[in-house]
């Protein structure tokens, strides 16, 4: 699929659940506000997130996907890029409620939560960052906090990124053959 026909299949989704139900509530009460779809979109699991967050089940032809990379930066910090697809973020302030295909990614370090997006851009400051490999994350959620879900795990993507000290150490000068430190002309060879 296109990225422009799948954004299309999305829009005509988003259209449908839109208006299909609008002014079919009778006023009897209990039933979907106007406007609101008559059937809920996914199913929610029991599941949950690691911040309590419940699973909503998406068949997998209608799930977004996600992706992500990160590149270093001059000044130690990380460009973090988002991609997705079968999805759009929502603005500030949106309603509260999972509508198919939109909604944001919350950014996680090493499991903890760094930021909620509602763009695909974010740049991630080098001091958040210690020394060693560690996991970024980007996992989709619903407008109303719950979780993008395709057979039962969340729709996310992880890149491990690795920060190393600016300044060589003692143990990452080259040595000759019998162990001693090597400097001046010969470290160049």
């Amino acid at each position: 699929m296109s990225w422009t026909r799948g954004g299309l299949a999305v829009l005509a989704v988003c259209v449908l659940v839109l208006t299909g139900s609008a002014g079919c509530d009778s006023g009897g009460g209990g039933g979907p506000e106007a406007g609101d779809s008559a059937t809920p979109v996914g199913r929610l699991l029991d599941a949950t997130d690691e911040e309590g967050r419940r699973y909503r089940e998406v068949d997998a032809e209608s799930a977004p996907e996600a992706g992500i990379e990160v590149q270093p930066e001059a000044d130690d910090s990380w460009d973090v890029r988002v991609t997705v697809r079968g999805f759009r973020f929502s603005p500030e302030g949106a309603e509260a409620k999972a509508v198919a295909g939109r909604g944001v990614a919350h950014l996680f370090l090493d499991g903890d939560l760094l930021t909620r997006l509602r763009g695909p851009r974010y740049r991630l400051a080098a001091g958040l960052v210690p020394r060693g490999t560690h996991q970024l994350t980007v996992r989709l959620y619903a407008d109303d906090d719950t979780v993008w879900a395709v057979d039962g795990e969340p729709v996310e993507s992880t890149a491990d990124i690795t920060a190393s000290d600016a300044e060589p150490t003692g143990a990452t000068q080259p040595e000759d053959i019998e162990g001693r430190t090597v400097t001046g002309p010969a470290a160049d060879r």
